[in-house]
């Protein structure tokens, strides 16, 4: 594809990226990978990776969980386009689907697992000295308005009404992996914000 210039291995995979374009993937997110699988183990589930970019979570996972049913999702049109990509060279493009939609709005039916990396920092921090080797990324995948929480606020929304009765959630904040049953994203979203408000 025209607009990939790049490559990173991710979670011992190789895969196309787009720098500046698409975030991408780094090591701390390989844990949220690592956390996917041990949730997942053998059995047949259906997974939505939100915020996908690269597709690397979605990717790296379905490698390693031959069962499970993936569905790469990013609103950024380029970032579905190198998540293809990525599936396809991995010979995957039957198991990842990669869709352009605002959080779970583009995947059919219930989950029985969400996994998501989404903006986090507030919008204000974009010129921290602190984050400046995020600078080469786009803003959007990284900075969100007021706390930075909002992202994460309407996903919580979403998997009340979409994870199954044994579906989870996790997601990537501060590198840290969070986790929570869907009888537990009340209790997530206050240990979010705790964690925002502690930063």
């Amino acid at each position: 594809m025209d607009n990939v210039f790049g490559h990173s291995c991710f979670s011992g995979i190789q895969l196309l990226t787009a720098p500046g374009r698409v975030m991408t993937p780094r090591p701390a997110t390989e844990r949220l990978v690592e956390r996917a699988l041990g949730r997942l183990g053998s059995e047949r589930k259906r997974v939505a990776d939100v915020g996908s970019g690269s597709g690397a979570i979605a990717v790296a996972i379905a490698l390693r969980a031959p069962r499970a049913e993936l569905w790469a999702v990013d609103l950024c049109a380029a970032a579905v386009e190198l998540a293809r990509a990525n599936a396809a060279r991995h010979g995957l493009r039957g198991r990842v689907r990669a869709v352009q939609g605002d959080l779970l709005e583009a995947v059919p039916g219930k989950l029985d697992l969400v996994v998501a990396n989404l903006p986090y920092l507030p919008e204000g921090l974009r010129r921290d000295g602190d984050y400046a080797d995020l600078r080469s990324e786009p803003a959007s995948a990284v900075f969100a308005p007021g706390d930075g929480l909002g992202p994460y606020r309407r996903l919580l929304e979403a998997c009340e009404a979409r994870l199954s009765d044994r579906g989870g959630l996790l997601i990537q904040f501060r590198r840290r992996v969070l986790e929570a049953t869907r009888l537990q994203l009340g209790a997530l979203l206050a240990e979010l914000e705790g964690r925002a408000a502690a930063a």
